[in-house]
């Protein structure tokens, strides 16, 4: 039994020492270094509203779909500008005309055809999104939403390594502290970062809203979630 215990021990040993090994990076144990591992993180509002919207439409034969798409299309342009942005600024994801089949008939016959454009817009005035996005339910537009992000991601990386090297540096000077040691220079350093920017899908609806002047919009007055870069910092550095 004791032999079974001992294996199981030694078993359990050398599990942890692999989960730990998986948790973070090799490094070289030096004599008189101090090895420590840190998270940070850098939360902030984001700078970017990104709509997306699909054109689709379907008539009986491809020249009409054709047409009632560009219809959509001008109409969503004028929408543009009477918001001051220029149409150019949006962006075509992709342009399809398929066709649409009858298929409980055996001979599977084309009973019409479809246009499908995907379009999106990146807005930095979050003033515009809530009217944009009510003209534009009124017209050929499907799958619409409004995701708040980050876009000057880098910066926010840059910032959360350099929170979380903080609090690497004061868990070595603690650890060296408690043993009558003082830290002295970084020999070593590893870092990872985590963009948790948790973009917010807001889905529209794709009829028709008919809104009076007097309704407030859905995101009226409400604020978009923050975005929230983390990282983390594996650091050795050298006692004195």
């Amino acid at each position: 039994m004791k032999i079974l215990a001992a294996l199981c021990f030694a078993i359990l040993l050398l599990t942890s020492c692999l989960s730990m090994a998986q948790e973070h990076p090799s490094v070289t144990a030096q004599p008189n270094s101090i090895f420590v591992g840190a998270d940070g993180k850098f939360e902030t509002s984001p700078d970017t509203a990104l709509i997306q919207f699909d054109i689709s439409v379907q008539e009986d034969n491809s020249k009409s779909a054709y047409d009632r798409a560009s219809k959509a299309a001008e109409q969503i342009r004028q929408i543009l500008r009477a918001n001051g942005i220029e149409p150019r600024s949006a962006e075509i994801g992709y342009y399809a005309v398929q066709p649409v089949y009858d298929y409980k008939n055996p001979k599977q016959k084309a009973i019409g055809y479809r246009v499908n454009a995907n379009v999106s817009l990146k807005l930095k005035d979050f003033s515009k999104v809530a009217p944009i996005v009510q003209q534009l339910a009124d017209t050929d537009v499907t799958n619409q939403s409004v995701i708040y992000t980050l876009e000057n991601i880098d910066s926010a990386k840059t910032k959360a390594v350099e929170d979380a090297y903080r609090r690497a540096r004061e868990l070595a000077s603690a650890l060296a502290q408690a043993g009558s040691r003082t830290i002295g220079a970084l020999s070593y350093a590893s870092v990872d970062t985590f963009e948790n920017v948790r973009p917010v899908p807001m889905r529209a609806r794709t009829m028709a809203m008919n809104m009076s002047a007097q309704q407030t919009a859905p995101t009226e007055e409400f604020s978009p979630q923050n975005s929230t870069v983390t990282a983390h910092v594996n650091a050795v550095f050298e006692l004195k």
